[in-house]
Parts: C-alpha cells; structure tokens; sequence
C-alpha cells in the first residue's frame, strides 16, 4: 500500500461485520484490502453470545468453533436480587471472546486472498459519486471505489452516524475471570443476566474455562458511585447475591474492566438519497441492538455477508443495502431497545422478572423476536 495508491474495495475494521465482507469478496475474486487499527487481536467490550444465527454465519466462512474451544451455553437465567428464573434456550448458544473469534475470522480472509493492514488508523474518509477518499494520517491516502465501514461503535470523521433518538448514556464495561472450581461448574452450560439499579449484567463462559462479566449501566448511576468500577462493582454484588457469590475468590484476568461510553442502543442508520452509493456501513455502523439480547455479532455477521452480496450483483448500490439491511433488523433492533428502556426502572426490571416467573416461555418468545430472522439469512445465504 503507497501513498495515494488506489483500491476496488476497501474494509474499514477488521471485526466480525468487516471480516465477513472481506471473506465474501475475496471468495468472489475481487481485490480486497482490510485496514484494521489494531497491530493484534484485543478483547472488547462484548458480551461474546454466539447464538445460532452467528454461527449460522461462521460455519459458512469455515469457522469451527470446537477447535477454538467455544463453551456451550443451553440456559438463560435472570436474576433479580437473590432470586433466579431460569429456561432452556431453544438453541445450543456458544461462547468464544472476541479476541479469538476476531483473529480468526480475519485469518480466514487473508486466506482467501484479501489483504491485511494492522495497526494503521483511518483518521476521515470523504465520499462523492465516484470514490471514497481515505485519509490515514497527514502522509497516506487511498482513493477507494467502494468502502465497507465496520468500525463498530466508534465513529470515523467525515462517516458519522447520525444517532439522534438512540440512547447515549450508557456505559459499559467487561472483565474476563478465572472462576474457582465450584463456581465454574455451576456457571457452567448457563447466560445469567443480573438486573440491578440502572442497568443489567451478563455473565457465561468463554473458551479456555474463562468467564465473561459484561455490564451496562446509566452514567447517573455510575457518576452516584464516583465514578469508581469498584465501588460500582461492590454496589451490584450487594444488589444481586448471586453474582457476588459467583464471583467469590474468582481472579481477574485484566489489570482493570475493559470500558466504552456513550453506547448508542436503538441506532438504525436511516438510508438517505444523498449518501454517496460507494459508502456501505455495516455491523455497529448501521443497527445498534441491546447487549441483553446476544445478538450483536449475529447483526455483525449478517451486514457483512448481505454487504457483499449485494456489492457483487448490484455494484456500488449501497443504497439497495442500506434499505435490505433495515428491513431485516428495524423490528429486532426496536423490540429490544424498548425492553430495555423499560429494564434501566426498577418498575420494569419487577414487571419483567414477574412475567418470566408467571410465563417463562415468554423469554424464549422474546428471544426469537429479536433475533435475525431465517428467512432473511437464507436469502443472504442462497446469493452467495
């Protein structure tokens, strides 16, 4: 890659939307250049659920989730202070962090024959009619004839959402844990969702019997207890005994919680007539759902194989994309956002938890509501 160089189609991220895109085109034959800010894989703020769309979607791109060590996971159980609802899922989730799952997604494009740039920023991008312009830096530039934006939650100048109506106070934080012996056994084959005060957490297993604690709380919350993880942290354990418990003589594995502000829960990109064709946002840049719901990467997933299917049979039309992938997550994305409006009220959170006791098929209903939907899949599937 040089200075001013040029490019048919360009991956701006390098995730689970992103890489996907890239498998798919690479797989078609089509010149393909990944830029992906990280010079290796990290973890990230992920609640790191695998339901049965994503690995829908990663089987087809050849990924085995057995050889990376995917826990499985056949329960959810909520739990509100010391008392637990808990049903079967109606599917064999997996859990992998994105670490894993994202070095491996993107070695399969480099595979196939995409190229792969670490550790190099895209600082804007401008786009007309007839390319995308990238600027990396004040000495690196890449005119692009198309660009797949997958830069997650995090926006690029000149390609800003516009997030207006979304919910924007929220934080959240994850933290991997080794568990002592007794506590994994009974975490593990189970989600467990924690309601507490302002926000919720989840807690299952990832690979190598490693536990995953993600969090999202409201910055009014967050700010009543200094702003401090720990004390924020202490606070939720005394809500909810159960995950203190969990939790009990479990060792971190990171110096401090992994954390990320302003999540824009209930974004969905709004096509406009007056966006450049060549510009396809994809993943976090297009939908943004509700972490309780484990179908994040599953929206990730789908962008980025639809993405490139309609790139290789409509060209640059992001609008055709645009328009198809609002469709198939606009129910989903709005069904969640507005349980977890009411899970964020200890009015809700009480409703909530006495429905699930009163109906517990009402949490597998509620799953399926808002999950990608088969038929959406199969049309992406059967195009490729």
């Amino acid at each position: 890659m040089s200075r001013g160089c040029k490019e048919e189609a360009v991956v701006i991220g390098g995730g689970p939307a992103g890489a996907s895109a890239a498998c798919i085109l690479a797989d078609a034959g089509r010149p393909v250049l990944v830029i992906e800010r990280d010079a290796a894989a990290r973890d990230k703020v992920c609640g790191e659920f695998l339901s049965i769309e994503a690995q829908t979607y990663l089987a087809y791109l050849g990924i085995d989730l057995d050889s990376l060590g995917a826990s499985r996971i056949s329960c959810l159980r909520l739990v509100r202070g010391n008392r637990p609802i808990e049903v079967a899922l109606p599917f064999v989730a997996r859990g992998l962090s994105r670490r894993i799952l994202d070095e491996a997604l993107l070695q399969k494009a480099e595979c196939r024959g995409a190229r792969i740039v670490r550790g190099q920023a895209v600082t804007s991008i401008s786009a007309n009619q007839a390319q995308v312009s990238i600027a990396m830096g004040p000495n690196m530039s890449i005119a692009a004839h198309i660009v797949f934006l997958a830069t997650g939650k995090h926006d690029v100048r000149g390609g800003k959402r516009a997030s207006a109506g979304a919910m924007n106070d929220l934080i959240g934080f994850k933290l991997h844990y080794r568990l002592a012996p007794n506590k994994l056994q009974d975490l593990d084959g189970a989600v467990e969702v924690f309601l507490f005060r302002g926000g919720y957490a989840g807690l299952q297993m990832v690979e190598q019997e490693i536990a995953n604690l993600c969090l999202v709380v409201s910055r009014h919350r967050f700010e009543q207890v200094g702003k401090s993880w720990d004390n924020l942290l202490a606070r939720i354990m005394d809500e909810c005994p159960p995950l203190a418990e969990r939790l009990q003589s479990a060792r971190p594995l990171f110096e401090r919680p992994l954390s990320i502000f302003q999540i824009p829960y209930g974004f969905l990109h709004a096509p406009d007539r007056s966006e450049p064709q060549g510009l396809f946002r994809l993943g976090d840049q297009v939908g943004v759902i509700p972490s309780f719901t484990g179908e994040g990467i599953s929206i990730a997933l789908h962008s980025g194989c639809l993405a490139a299917s309609v790139f290789l049979e409509h060209g640059r039309a992001a609008s055709i994309f645009h328009h198809r992938v609002r469709s198939d997550i606009r129910h989903s994305i709005r069904l969640a956002s507005a349980l977890n409006r009411t899970a964020r009220h200890a009015a809700g959170q009480q409703a909530i938890f006495h429905l699930s006791r009163l109906w517990p098929a009402a949490m597998r209903h509620v799953t399926a509501l808002t999950r990608v939907q088969e038929s959406s899949m199969r049309n992406v599937l059967l195009a490729l």
